[in-house]
């Protein structure tokens, strides 16, 4: 059986990032803390925490941290079933989950706090680029994702939630000084683009939709989706924009598309572990709801 004391201390000290964090969490020294996550390491022969800082759960680790949060909902259903026990205090669950980060930054939050407002589950969400969400999945890092794949992750339902449009864009002024004559190979060959990251593939996709090839282009790396309009605006760059934020700019002109009407459509779908879909369903039904509203079908 495992330990679950000792396993709650695991799942502590990754969700605080120390030892310190958990013992505060948990109401117990820190030195207690070390013992019993060191008495389950040796009892399953496995390393569960990464000494870092902050602290890491290792492959092993993550999936013991996805087992105390499933095990986290069972109790949590006994208590609702239970009305004299449900008046104890019990330690409310928190869930990890994944979504790139132009969703969380145009249409996710307001969907995830329609369903926090009336619920008592907690939501620990991590951010990576669509296409590798899944990856989170895979490895047992979170229990659902937003993600850019549609084939299921085993042991996961995955539902469609809309595309996610972009623009190519930058500063009037940026492309008087990079496309005065078009938008050309050649022209792109010297124009600096924005990319968020080295897993960020949309600039080329965007190329290879629309000028039929991708090409090798100077680039400023910006992980920042906010930071990415602002940098357009005033620039630095040119890159793909979520239509939500650059409306407005680009009504106003202080932002202009590269190529008018060149649009690029990013497919999103939601995938959960079967195992806490039924406890997150108001969840799921608020994301697909919001997402219906604001995401191109």
């Amino acid at each position: 059986m495992i330990d679950y004391p000792a396993a709650r201390a695991v799942a502590m000290v990754v969700q605080t990032g120390s030892f310190e964090g958990a013992a505060r969490a948990l109401n117990v020294s820190p030195s207690a803390i070390s013992q019993r996550v060191r008495q389950l390491e040796e009892r399953l022969g496995t390393v569960l925490i990464e000494r870092a800082s902050p602290c890491r759960a290792t492959e092993t680790g993550a999936k013991l941290c996805r087992h105390v949060e499933y095990v986290g909902l069972a109790e949590r259903d006994l208590l609702a079933a239970l009305p004299e026990a449900a008046r104890t205090d019990a330690a409310r669950v928190t869930l990890s989950i994944a979504v790139n980060s132009d969703s969380l930054a145009t249409w996710f939050l307001p969907a995830v706090t329609s369903f926090a407002r009336d619920s008592d589950i907690l939501l620990d969400i991590a951010i990576d680029d669509e296409d590798h969400t899944t990856d989170w999945l895979k490895a047992g890092r979170v229990v659902a994702a937003v993600t850019s794949i549609a084939r299921p992750v085993p042991g996961c339902r995955v539902m469609p939630l809309g595309r996610l449009r972009y623009h190519a864009t930058a500063s009037p002024g940026f492309m008087a000084r990079y496309f005065a004559h078009g938008v050309t190979p050649e022209a792109l060959a010297h124009a600096p683009a924005l990319t968020f990251n080295h897993k960020d593939q949309l600039l080329q996709e965007w190329l290879r939709q629309h000028l039929g090839q991708t090409l090798p282009v100077p680039t400023h790396w910006l992980p920042s989706t906010q930071g990415f309009v602002m940098a357009a605006r005033q620039g630095l760059g040119w890159g793909l924009n979520p239509a939500m934020l650059v409306q407005e700019h680009l009504a106003q002109g202080d932002l202009v598309e590269l190529i008018p009407g060149a649009v690029f459509d990013r497919p999103l779908f939601w995938q959960i572990n079967r195992r806490v879909a039924g406890h997150l369903e108001r969840l799921t039904s608020a994301l697909r709801r919001h997402a219906r509203g604001v995401l191109m079908e």
